[in-house]
């Protein structure tokens, strides 16, 4: 079973709007955390890096995380959650 996977991002991010339809297509459940609207989702987000910026698009997979990955490398994960 697959852990929870947030997506941490923006609306106008052509990136974000990426990994929003890679993982449409999937058919997986997620939560997308728009960093943009949301003060308590932004202060989530800097809290995962030490730098504590607005890294981006970031998505987590229950305590992994992954920083603009590749397609190869979010298939790879979210294959080993199965």
């Amino acid at each position: 079973m697959i852990s929870h996977i947030n997506l941490y991002g923006t609306e106008r991010c052509h990136k974000t709007q990426y990994y929003k339809t890679f993982l449409n297509q999937k058919e997986l459940e997620y939560s997308f955390l728009d960093v943009e609207d949301n003060d308590e989702f932004a202060e989530e987000l800097r809290s995962l890096y030490q730098n504590r910026n607005l890294n981006f698009p970031t998505i987590t997979i229950g305590d992994k995380k992954l920083r603009n990955p590749s397609e190869e490398e979010l298939t790879k994960w979210l294959d080993k959650l199965k």
